[in-house]
């Protein structure tokens, strides 16, 4: 077994063996936030799936951890050589579900074909990556009014600075699009404001709305991605066409003013080692 740290901040942890082993086999690694995680890896789990080789991440340990516990991990299960085989899981680790992972990670009759290089000389490699992981916080709200639509200037509006998950945000207006929205939609993204911190990437869970003031049908669109310092931003180019903006009956804008919200929480920190 073998636990390295890699240039992006992940804590890989391997195992190779023979699988005339007796399955399951266990690999432990102890991960991002002291938490102890283990991979299973066992033929058909679940009774009700044959001819596979099934694949989980489990919590090992929670005697450390307090009553009420939930942590959020990114992590990802693959088997070399076939990178295609990988697979990138985003899930919550509880009291309740301890485990997560893949009944029917790849068949029997797959994984011994000697074609594909999964099982050489009898080896094989299977590697977990914990990317993220971090405890579950509540997600914050922020409400940006903007006043004087019409008035605005066509490039690029910033809303004041607001916090979530101790970091700082702000949402990035672009009146008459940006990129491949430019011109014929409405811009919206969110932008990651703490430029003063080095070597940190913040992995977050998003939504950005604009409120329908007159029947409550909002327009809003959700992502999780990775921010970087400084001043990384994600979010939509087409969020909503001028001409569905502009529309009376969609709300979007009355009296000349436009509500925007973001909601975000902070899911997982990854800082240079």
């Amino acid at each position: 077994m073998e636990t390295k740290h890699t240039n992006d901040d992940r804590i890989i942890s391997r195992i190779v063996f023979s699988f005339n082993h007796a399955p399951p086999c266990a690999l432990n690694a102890s991960l991002c936030v002291g938490i102890q995680f283990e991979t299973n890896l066992g033929r058909n789990k679940s009774k009700n799936v044959k001819d596979h080789i099934s694949l989980y991440l489990a919590v090992a340990d929670t005697s450390s951890l307090t009553f009420g516990w939930e942590v959020y991990a990114v992590f990802r299960l693959f088997l070399l050589y076939q990178n295609q085989d990988s697979y990138l899981v985003e899930r919550r680790f509880n009291g309740v579900k301890l485990e997560w992972g893949f009944d029917q990670f790849i068949p029997l009759e797959a994984f011994n074909d000697a074609s594909n290089g999964y099982l050489v000389d009898d080896t094989c490699v299977f590697v977990a990556e914990c990317l993220s992981m971090a405890k579950i916080t509540s997600s914050c709200k922020f409400v940006w009014m903007v006043e004087n639509f019409s008035k605005l200037d066509e490039r690029r509006q910033e809303s004041q600075v607001f916090c979530a998950g101790e970091h700082k945000w702000k949402i990035v207006l672009y009146p008459m699009g940006n990129g491949c929205g430019d011109g014929d939609h409405l811009s919206l993204f969110l932008a990651f404001e703490d430029s003063t911190l080095e070597a940190i990437k913040v992995y977050a869970r998003y939504t950005l709305r604009i409120f329908d003031q007159v029947g409550a049908k909002h327009k809003s669109f959700q992502d999780s991605n990775w921010f970087l310092t400084p001043e990384s931003s994600w979010g939509w180019p087409r969020f909503v066409s001028l001409s569905e903006f502009n529309e009376p009956e969609t709300g979007f804008l009355v009296n000349d003013v436009c509500v925007v919200e973001a909601e975000v929480a902070v899911l997982g920190i990854s800082t240079a080692m």
